[in-house]
């Protein structure tokens, strides 16, 4: 049996890039998914020739030159800008809350006034906000928060707005310009073919198993490396030793549409509280594409259960309690080393995955 330098659990971008940065310097990996496919959840499928982000809308966005050179030598980008809108029970508003949605919500058309509404209406909040509803109205007041922000985040949380912390929407981008780019990011794209092509470039050199759990038969892949990079569940990983972490996940509704253009924009976010799904993401958008027909993608909130794909972790003091708990033991682990969204039990935009792999292996492969 062939014998590796590096264990790779999950092909996702950080044991992705991992794998790339080893085989750099001579070391020899293997990979093991559990999926059918690499890549994680940036995988995309091609549905008539339309390039699909198969498990939700990922636009890549950075401030650092260096991650975006990074990625710019493994595939070409294009010039695409994020600048969704939100339906409120047919009620079309600019995001992130900017002029514009300022604008069409209360008629104003300067940015001192935008203030001064907002100013009014969040003096309702005393002291420090104590949830997050409080903490949105004191950022945008009562009107943005309950037309943009209530019934959205509610179904996306599955928990009243009162009930979730206050820090959970603290970094909500608000402008006072005539500006609809959603990120401050300097730099701003999307692969042009696609996120599978990067995924293919940094595994190379690597050797991948699909559809193979490495938590099955832990010491059996442990035996055929020297050393093992982990990027699933922390708890799994320790059997759920300290009882089960909290997740939210999502559910994803795929069809082809006999129409060259249904919303006219990539992302739509539903904001009311009756429509079941957050948001409509229409592919084609995303690579400016002119094909006769279109893809659409309607994203169902759901509670996570063990088998269901773990998408954003529950980071209310419960479950940080608990993940510290699993960290304390993955520090005590020879010769394993922990990365990634899950491993970390942590939010990662993409351009920070990358920049979590290569702070490691700038450190190991010196």
């Amino acid at each position: 049996m062939k014998h590796y330098d590096y264990l790779i659990v999950g092909s996702g971008l950080f044991g992705a890039v991992f794998a790339h940065e080893a085989a750099k310097h001579g070391m020899k990996c293997l990979v093991l998914e559990k999926r059918s496919h690499t890549g994680g959840n940036i995988y995309c499928a091609k549905i008539e020739d339309v390039i699909v982000h198969q498990y939700g809308a990922h636009i890549f966005h950075t401030n650092s030159k260096r991650i975006w050179e990074y990625v710019n030598d493994l595939t070409e980008f294009n010039r695409f800008t994020n600048s969704p809108i939100a339906n409120y029970h047919g009620e079309i508003y600019n995001m992130p809350f900017n002029m514009n949605t300022f604008s069409k919500m209360w008629g104003v058309f300067t940015p001192e006034e935008a203030k001064e509404k907002i100013a009014r209406q969040r003096a309702k909040i005393t002291g420090t906000p104590a949830n997050l509803e409080e903490q949105a109205i004191s950022l945008v007041g009562e009107d943005i928060y309950q037309k943009l922000i209530k019934g959205y985040t509610e179904k996306q949380w599955g928990r009243d707005c009162k009930d979730l912390p206050a820090f959970i929407i603290k970094r909500l981008p608000v402008r006072f310009t005539y500006d609809n780019n959603y990120f401050n990011d300097r730099y701003q794209g999307i692969p042009v073919d696609g996120y599978n092509a990067i995924i293919d470039k940094l595994l190379a050199d690597a050797d991948v198993l699909l559809d193979t759990d490495f938590n099955r038969d832990r010491e059996k892949y442990k035996a055929m490396a020297d050393r093992v990079v982990y990027t699933g569940t922390i708890d799994s990983y320790f059997d759920f030793c300290f009882g089960k972490l909290e997740y939210r996940s999502l559910r994803f509704e795929t069809e082809v549409l006999e129409e060259e253009n249904h919303q006219g924009v990539a992302v739509v976010n539903y904001t009311d509280r009756e429509t079941p799904y957050t948001r409509v993401i229409e592919h084609k958008h995303f690579a400016f594409g002119t094909q006769p027909k279109t893809v659409v993608t309607k994203e169902y909130p759901a509670e996570w259960t063990e088998g269901m794909e773990p998408y954003y972790p529950v980071n209310d003091d419960q479950n940080q309690q608990l993940y510290q708990q699993y960290a304390q033991l993955a520090g005590q682990e020879k010769d394993v080393l922990f990365g990634g969204r899950l491993a970390e039990y942590k939010y990662y935009d993409m351009d920070k995955v990358i920049e979590s792999a290569l702070a490691v292996t700038d450190k190991l492969f010196v």
